[in-house]
């Protein structure tokens, strides 16, 4: 019976193999957050809804460019870019708000 000297696997199953925490959101919410960042973006505070949705996104997707990439992370990253570019070039002054951009 000293075969697990007393950590017999019954115990805890799960916690094999899982060596990093649960506690922040999964890569869905991360989308999701990201692509609700980007929209409302266009409408107010680009500059700093932009870099927020790029980086949920960029979280949502891994961290890496291969493999499966979900739908709502991918959008989020390149709206997030598109809005992002659009309020350096506003605050640039080159595009006003009356100038035909926005």
């Amino acid at each position: 019976m000293m075969a697990g000297f007393g950590h017999g696997t019954r115990r805890y199953p799960r916690s094999r193999g899982r060596t990093w925490s649960r506690s922040g959101p999964d890569r869905a919410t991360l989308g999701i957050i990201g692509l609700v960042c980007a929209v409302a973006g266009f409408f107010a505070l680009g500059i700093i809804l932009g870099p927020v949705a790029i980086a949920c996104g960029w979280l949502a997707m891994g961290r890496n460019w291969t493999g499966s990439r979900p739908i709502p992370a991918l959008i989020a990253l390149v709206l997030g870019a598109i809005d992002t570019l659009l309020a350096i070039i506003w605050l640039t002054g080159t595009a006003g708000p009356g100038n035909g951009l926005l």
